[in-house]
Order: structure tokens, then C-alpha cells, then sequence
């Protein structure tokens, strides 16, 4: 037996021996995080095309802030010799120059136990937190972006709050970030406002826009009614609606439905509003 053959062999019989351990079919690093701490493998990964994370942003364990988005879990396993396994300093630290490197902002850190961050690349908000415990190290991220809207309100549903509260707030309609035009994911929501205003000939709106209060209030004034008389014009524009019909206003933060200390506040308070005239 040549001594390439023995040599494989040997190798090959102690790999158990040394802790050598395959990542879990199926899994991957994550591309924010592309290496991993020296002697650990992928035991096991998740991935929720949209879920909600609460990291701790504070000493105090009851302040967090829930971040909704794609949601990766991942676990490594410590596979290598007994005894060596850093420690949890040595992979919080790890981890910071590794956020900080990919241009991250370190939000909350226990040295002891892990460290929670924001990262914003290319345009896109990503939340990232690495724990160590014993034996293992957990990474969590969550990739923000607004929830795939599947269900909107029929023209029905808008009559009866039309009918019972003189108003409606529309959910389906969709704006970049700082922008007024509206996306064409909009299209299934304002095809029902069409279809509403098509029923009821002598009906006419005010088309109000919404923002939570990030930013200036000058700045989300003139955002919520730019956004107002965006979905005017869509809906004119493309829906045949007779603009006499409707006025597009906004009024920024100033009628809030929900907390805007949360991000789940904001996105709530973020909206379009239908009154009747």
C-alpha cells in the first residue's frame, strides 16, 4: 500500500476524532456574513420569507425593537478540540469588527453573550444579532422589507366604512421610502377604490396621505401630500377616474392610528386615507 494511501487513511479515520463535522445539507453562510469562527459548523438554518424579530437594543431586556422582513436563523456548532473553544468575548468581538467592516452600526453589545446591529447596504436595512453559548453560536437576520400584500379590501368593505365612519384606509398602496410615486404593486387596491367610485357615481373623496413621524415635520408634510396627489392621478391617470371626483391632501404625522415608538406603529400609521367629501 503506497504511503498517499495510508496517509488518506489516516485522515480519514481521524477526522471523527478531531471533531471534523459537515455543515447541515441545505445550509449556508449568510451573504452579510460570509465566514464564520474557526472549528464551528452549520447545524442548522431556517428561513422565513417574512417574519418578526424583537432584538435588545438596551441593557434592560424589556427594550427591543421588532424588525419584520425575511428572517434567517442560523446555528454553528463548535467541532473542534476540546478545551479550545473561544470565548464568548472573542466572538462578540468577532462579530463587531466584522459589522463595522461591511459598514454596520453596533446598536447594542454584552460582551459576554452577543451583539445586536443595523446594517444599511445598497439601499436596504438588514438587522443582525450573534449570540454565543455554549458550544454553539446563534445568528439571526432579518432583511426589513414591507409585507407581500395578498389581501386588500374590496370596493364592499370600503362602502361600509364609507357608510358607517365617513372614511377608509387603504393599505395597498405602496411608495418607496422618502418617494411619492406609487408602485405597481398598488394596482389590486386602486382598481378597488376605482370600482367603489364607479358604484357610487355622486361620490366624492379626499385623498389623504399619511406618514409616521420619522424625519422633519416640514419634510413629512409635504411627502404625505405629494403622495395624496400621487394616488389622484393614478387613479385618474389610469383608472378613469374624473378628477373632479377627488383632491389629494396630507397631513404628514399629525393623525397617528398607532404608537410610533415601533416599527410595526409606523408601518401602520404610514397610509392612505379616503374621506368622503
Amino acid at each position: 500500500m503506497s504511503r498517499l494511501v495510508l496517509l488518506l487513511a489516516a485522515l480519514t479515520t481521524a477526522a471523527p476524532s478531531l471533531g471534523w463535522a459537515a455543515d447541515k445539507a441545505g445550509c449556508a453562510d449568510h451573504a452579510l456574513f460570509p465566514t464564520r469562527m474557526p472549528d464551528y459548523s452549520l447545524a442548522d438554518c431556517k428561513v422565513e420569507e417574512y417574519g418578526t424579530v424583537s432584538f435588545q437594543t438596551a441593557k434592560n431586556a424589556r427594550i427591543q425593537t421588532p424588525v419584520e422582513g425575511k428572517v434567517t436563523s442560523i446555528t454553528y456548532a463548535y467541532t473542534g478540540a476540546p478545551g479550545k473553544e473561544p470565548s464568548a468575548l472573542a466572538v462578540v468581538r468577532n462579530y463587531e469588527a466584522a459589522i463595522a467592516k461591511i459598514g454596520g452600526t453596533v446598536v447594542y453589545v454584552d460582551p459576554a453573550r452577543w451583539v445586536t446591529a443595523k446594517i444599511v447596504k445598497d439601499g436596504r436595512e438588514a438587522w443582525a444579532q450573534a449570540e454565543k453559548g455554549n458550544g454553539k453560536i446563534w445568528l439571526r437576520i432579518v432583511e426589513k422589507k414591507p409585507m407581500a400584500q395578498y389581501i386588500v379590501a374590496d370596493a364592499a368593505a370600503f362602502g361600509k366604512d364609507i357608510q358607517a365612519t365617513g372614511h377608509f384606509a387603504v393599505y395597498g398602496i405602496y411608495f418607496d421610502t422618502g418617494k411619492s410615486e406609487v408602485k405597481p404593486d398598488s394596482r389590486p387596491a386602486l382598481e378597488e377604490i376605482a370600482k367603489l367610485l364607479a358604484q357610487d357615481p355622486g361620490l366624492e373623496l379626499l385623498v389623504v396621505g399619511h406618514t409616521d413621524m420619522t424625519g422633519s415635520m416640514d419634510a413629512n408634510r409635504k411627502l404625505s401630500q405629494a403622495r395624496g396627489e400621487s394616488v389622484v392621478q393614478a387613479l385618474v391617470s389610469q383608472h378613469g377616474v374624473s378628477a373632479a371626483r377627488l383632491k389629494g391632501y396630507g397631513v404628514g404625522p399629525l393623525a397617528p392610528v398607532a404608537s410610533n415608538d415601533t416599527e410595526e406603529g409606523r408601518a401602520k400609521n404610514r397610509r392612505v386615507e379616503l374621506v368622503k367629501e
